[in-house]
């Protein structure tokens, strides 16, 4: 238990061995059928139980999120490794005895709540500390950079984004005419569509992906020294992902695979882990880049300023009921405490209004904070009065500061008890709506990310980048992406284009950058050169990832009567030691024989799973068995569909006849698959786990680059 859960214990019902009651308190001795004017007579508007059921049951739904609809949340705690006091005052940055109470959501961005968690897509990576100085924030993304520079053109992206407003369609997708429409008019948005069709839009697991916080804030010190701060998280297990045809795949056959995913993760005591790292910049460096460091579509290369960890988040309680915790909590930027400050990045200042805002309507008020999954640690004491579905019952005589009658209570706190007092930035500057040239290259850091990606990477985001285009009906939108594409790299144009069945357009005298407002030059608004200050950075790319452990990964082993009872064993026995989620699956529910007549219980039949739910796939020997499977084209097509997507198989003995079945002789001896006789199980189960820890063979695709 930390705190935060303890907190919320006052809210918590439990209905087991209770009665039925309303609202009010009274039992119910009939809530089977509504009061009426006989057994077959109208409904009496007397009943006041039906109504108050009824009526509950109208106003259930509140408005779902315009962004971040979909998601999944859960409790832990962070632990900081050692004080941070040199770099600032943050309370719960400081003693790493403290386990600072945590509730995080994980979200997809475009799609509405009833969608599909393994859309291409952002995914939302929100933290909210709950410290004894009050809430902190940290609102970010599983991507470092975002598609505009400015918050005035949110909405225009989200709009571009969403349905198309003449049919709703498509749904949590964005290969479609408006969203590449607009993309195609505003070059800053290059970078993070090479992120968002690079694998990290389809990632395997929310415990698998990193975090950031995307814009670039102030640490301040007891000293009132700020520095820049830009906020990463490094999932312990590594960053990986699945592939699109999987992807696609996994949304017909379980929508809620990463959701369920975290759930069964936390519910076996597999408890998600990240690291807190920063990035620390001090004020006199800002100007030393080639970028400007309050440009949201921008990141900080690790190579010039490297990651420092300094503190670790576990996520080890699910919700108790998704509706109070998951979808009431209510985020915002400007939730911050002493020590932590914001810079003037355009986008930042705007998400600074838009979350209270989109809270207030969300949530139906004022008060939202009062929501348990909101309400802060630390005691709350100010002025603020009433509102909509006010909870907290304030005493006294005052609501006004200053005041003699409550001596002048509650009172202002000095920062050195703990008040918070915004950074003293000095700005000398006309008002005026513009653009900092600063801003204006928009193309060396998507060059950057494409450097630095592995061949298959980049196979993986030509696809992408096909497949979405592909389903542009507008050949002048593709076209000008096309010409965007080739600031980037002329090979990644030609690749995307031979797809497109179009050659690359020349961008000689072609304004690109539509963003332009209208007494400006245009010229002003054009990207300079490519300038890179570094050719490659490794940590851009999920190829240098962690790739030491097979835990919580899924394993399918397919069997049926009569499978080998020993090699069985010994692999259930191997992958159970490094803790990896094994499943059997065969062709019906229930039990099967093995072949020393042993009952084994069977997880899942092959009507109800595929291979898409697993990380790999083991067939163990046992002719009737083999040869049963063999038989069923849903077994075949399971082990097909695994090596497709690159995944480890195995087989002892006679487990051979399946892959046979499945594969060309050409393929059975690819990379990642194991095989060998029931005796050998052993090194079978070694090799393959070993395999399992690659995560995927990309040698089995076909390269594009």
């Amino acid at each position: 238990m930390n705190d935060k859960v303890n907190e919320l214990d006052m809210n918590r019902e439990d209905s087991k061995d209770q009665f039925l009651t309303t609202n009010q308190g009274l039992r119910v001795n009939d809530d089977q059928n509504s009061l009426k004017a006989g057994d077959r007579g109208p409904t009496l508007m007397e009943d006041f139980i039906f109504r108050e059921k009824i009526t509950h049951f109208d106003h259930e739904r509140i408005p779902e999120r315009i962004v971040h609809a979909r998601g999944a949340g859960a409790h832990g705690y962070f632990q900081v490794y050692e004080p941070q006091a040199e770099l600032t005052r943050a309370s719960f940055l400081q003693d790493p005895s403290v386990k600072t109470p945590v509730f995080v959501r994980f979200s997809t961005v475009a799609g509405s709540r009833g969608s599909t968690d393994l859309a291409r897509d952002v995914r939302g990576f929100a933290v909210k500390f709950y410290t004894e100085e009050g809430n902190f924030d940290l609102v970010g993304n599983n991507i470092p950079v975002f598609f505009i520079q400015d918050a005035i053109k949110f909405p225009d992206l989200i709009h571009a984004a969403k349905p198309e407003p003449h049919n709703e369609i498509p749904q949590a997708a964005t290969a479609h005419n408006t969203f590449w429409d607009f993309i195609s008019q505003t070059p800053e948005s290059m970078h993070m569509i090479m992120w968002a069709m690079s694998d990290r839009a389809i990632p395997r697991s929310y415990r698998m992906m990193e975090g950031f916080g995307v814009h670039t804030f102030r640490f301040i010190n007891e000293a009132g020294k700020a520095r820049f701060v830009k906020f990463h998280w490094k999932p312990l297990m590594g960053v990986h992902s699945v592939v699109w045809d999987e992807a696609q795949l996994i949304s017909g056959r379980d929508p809620d695979f990463h959701r369920r995913d975290l759930w069964d993760s936390i519910e076996s005591g597999a408890f998600p882990e990240w690291e807190l790292g920063v990035q620390i910049v001090n004020e006199e460096d800002e100007h030393t880049f080639d970028f400007d460091l309050l440009d949201a579509t921008k990141i900080i290369p690790e190579e010039l300023v490297p990651v420092r960890r300094i503190g670790k988040m576990t996520l080890n309680r699910n919700p108790d009921n998704y509706f109070a915790e998951t979808e009431q909590v209510a985020f915002h930027l400007g939730h911050v405490v002493p020590g932590i400050d914001f810079t003037n990045d355009p986008l930042l200042q705007g998400r600074l209004f838009s979350y209270t805002d989109t809270q207030l309507k969300r949530l139906g008020g004022p008060n939202f904070h009062e929501i348990p999954i909101n309400r802060p640690i630390a005691p709350v004491h100010n002025n603020q009065r009433d509102g909509h579905m006010r909870q907290m019952i304030n005493k006294g005589q005052t609501s006004y500061s200053p005041n003699s009658i409550n001596g002048n209570s509650p009172a202002q706190a000095r920062q050195q008890e703990g008040g918070f007092a915004s950074y003293a930035e000095r700005i000398d500057a006309p008002k005026v709506r513009a653009r900092s040239k600063s801003f204006m290259d928009h193309y060396s850091q998507a060059k950057l990310f494409w450097n630095s990606q592995s061949a298959t990477e980049k196979t993986h985001i030509v696809k992408a980048l096909r497949f979405e285009l592909g389903k542009v009906a507008i050949e002048a939108i593709r076209q000008r992406m096309l010409m965007h594409l080739s600031k980037i790299d002329a090979t990644l144009a030609k690749l995307v284009g031979e797809g497109l069945g179009l050659d690359v357009p020349s961008t000689e005298g072609v304004q690109l950058n539509m963003s332009v407002p209208a007494d400006a030059n245009p010229a002003d608004y054009q990207s300079g050169p490519v300038q890179l200050t570094l050719d490659r950075s490794e940590a851009l790319s999920m190829a240098n990832t962690i790739m030491d452990s097979i835990k919580t990964r899924q394993v399918a082993i397919l069997a049926a009567d009569g499978v080998d009872a020993a090699s069985l064993e010994t692999m259930q026995k191997a992958l159970a030691a490094e803790k990896a989620v094994i499943a059997i699956v065969a062709p019906h529910l229930g039990m099967l024989k093995t072949s020393g007549g042993q009952s084994v219980k069977i997880d899942a039949s092959l009507q109800t799973v595929a291979s898409v739910l697993f990380d790999a796939v083991y067939v163990p020997g046992g002719k009737p068995s083999a040869d049963a499977l063999a038989q069923e084209p849903d077994a075949i097509r399971f082990v097909h569909e695994a090596f497709m997507h690159c995944k480890a198989i195995a087989a002892t003995g006679e487990g051979e006849i399946l892959l046979k079945a499945a594969l060309p002789p050409d393929r059975l001896t690819s990379d990642g698959i194991i095989s060998g006789s029931n005796g050998a199980a052993d090194k079978v189960a070694k090799d393959f786990i070993k395999a399992i820890a690659q995560h995927r063979f990309w040698s089995r695709e076909k390269s594009l680059v």
